[in-house]
């Protein structure tokens, strides 16, 4: 697609819906930021710019048209403790990058659970579990610290894309730390940039998600993905070669190479365990998730493990920082200004009438699939996840329920194409899968995902008390 069309889609767009008359019952102004906020999420989809550009533009348009007040509304976004959060766990997640950390946690799994390259995918997945709590950003996770140890694992073992082996080993384990990213996603509310929008949003609705009560109702579904879905890709995307006593020589080799841990990865462990201590048990305490995270960083720099220079120069943060509260900001005016109502009630039109489980069903399996036609997760989380959430809680189904189920489907849903989040295309760009078996293998799970998540969740959300 070229670049001139890449500006001409959402400029049109936003040209048509401003001049469209204004729906009856509508606040005029909603009308005007939605005018705003749909070319700029279609800006963030074609990528004619880098998103914090497109935010940026969107917040210009949206002060120089009269739809925000720039001092008093548009920049209200940046002072929100949910924002910070996530940007305060990016810091964060760089000491766990730059000790090695993570790198040696990988080849201890590897150590152990090597001998059979299902081993070696259960070893993979288990990482991103350990590590997911603490960076935030799934990309940073695939791309960071589990890409190299993919790579060297894989080639290690004669799987390389260049030599035409690349289905030895090379592409089952590819796809278990491209599911296995989303399935860690989902399980932690600190994994993934866009969960906090969830939050957010929900709390605009009046339900209170918190780091604990994420986990807890993540925790029963999210272990059964991580058990059933390596084991999934092992029957319908098999590896040639099963077995590979050479990867735990291997991983032995590496941490030899390694040494003993050192003084900054002892400090990042101790880190790392006191936050997640007060992330599960901080709201009892009066410390908020986001007080947490300015703990853990400010330990991480009086101790050395971080300098002020590695903060400045993560450069994720900063931009996370700048078009994550501009969208956060402009979703919760289009709930002020009225807009999420009036489109919610149009929603709820078609399911009125329904039993609240078969509305339910119906509206989680649209805002599912519809991610078919989004290349972010936070562009389809602030499109719909308000909207739906709305429509949901007016159909009878529990809030909290609708809340936190929509919220998990805000990771899964990534599952099926290779563009549909930033974690994959480090990964596909790999050249160990290809795109039609990338597509074909992130439907199948996509199923076993929603079949876990629905099913089995629903069972231990019934037992939790939510519905």
């Amino acid at each position: 697609m070229s670049q001139i069309i890449r500006y001409l889609i959402p400029t049109i767009v936003g040209i048509i819906l401003f001049i469209s008359p204004v729906p009856v019952g509508l606040d005029p102004k909603g009308w005007k930021l939605f005018a705003i906020f749909v070319p700029t999420i279609l800006g963030i989809i074609f990528k004619p710019l880098p998103m914090g550009p497109i935010a940026l533009l969107g917040l210009l348009m949206a002060t120089l048209t009269g739809a925000l007040n720039l001092g008093t509304e548009g920049l209200t976004g940046f002072a929100s403790p949910v924002i910070w959060l996530i940007v305060l766990v990016f810091f964060i997640a760089r000491g766990f990058i730059k000790t090695q950390l993570g790198t040696r946690i990988a080849y201890h799994f590897v150590k152990h659970l090597g001998h059979k390259t299902l081993g070696l995918g259960y070893g993979l997945i288990f990482t991103e579990t350990v590590i997911a709590p603490v960076i935030p950003s799934n990309v940073a996770r695939a791309g960071g610290v589990m890409f190299p140890i993919l790579k060297s694992i894989s080639e290690s073992l004669g799987s390389s894309p260049e030599n035409g082996t690349e289905r030895k080993v090379g592409s089952y384990l590819t796809q278990v730390c491209f599911q296995g990213n989303l399935i860690t996603s989902a399980m932690f509310l600190t994994a993934m940039a866009a969960n906090p929008m969830v939050q957010d949003f929900a709390a605009m609705q009046g339900i209170q998600i918190t780091w604990a009560n994420w986990f807890l109702a993540a925790l029963v579904p999210g272990i059964l993905s991580i058990i059933i879905v390596p084991f999934v890709l092992y029957l319908i995307y098999s590896p040639e070669v099963k077995e590979f006593p050479e990867a735990v020589t291997m991983a032995k080799q590496k941490l030899h190479e390694m040494g003993p841990m050192s003084k900054a990865e002892w400090t990042m462990t101790g880190v790392f365990f006191l936050m997640l201590g007060f992330w599960i048990f901080g709201d009892k305490l009066g410390i908020t998730a986001t007080t947490t995270a300015l703990l853990g960083l400010c330990l991480l720099l009086v101790t050395g493990v971080l300098t002020w220079k590695d903060v400045l120069n993560e450069h994720d943060a900063w931009h996370t920082l700048v078009w994550l509260s501009i969208l956060v900001m402009m979703s919760a005016f289009l709930e002020k200004f009225g807009f999420i109502g009036w489109f919610s009630g149009h929603i709820g039109a078609f399911v009125a009438g329904w039993p609240w489980g078969t509305a339910f069903l119906a509206l989680v399996l649209v805002y599912f699939y519809s991610h078919y036609f989004f290349a972010s997760n936070t562009a389809h989380v602030s499109s719909m996840y308000a909207a739906f959430l709305a429509v949901a809680i007016a159909s009878g189904t529990p809030p909290l329920l609708a809340a936190l189920a929509l919220g998990f489907c805000s990771s899964l849903f990534s599952s099926m194409t290779h563009y549909g989040t930033s974690a994959a295309p480090p990964l596909f760009g790999t050249g160990y899968v290809p795109i039609a078996a990338w597509w074909g293998v992130g439907l199948v799970v996509s199923f076993v995902n929603l079949a876990i998540w629905i099913g089995a969740g629903g069972v231990w959300w019934k037992i939790l008390g939510m519905w």
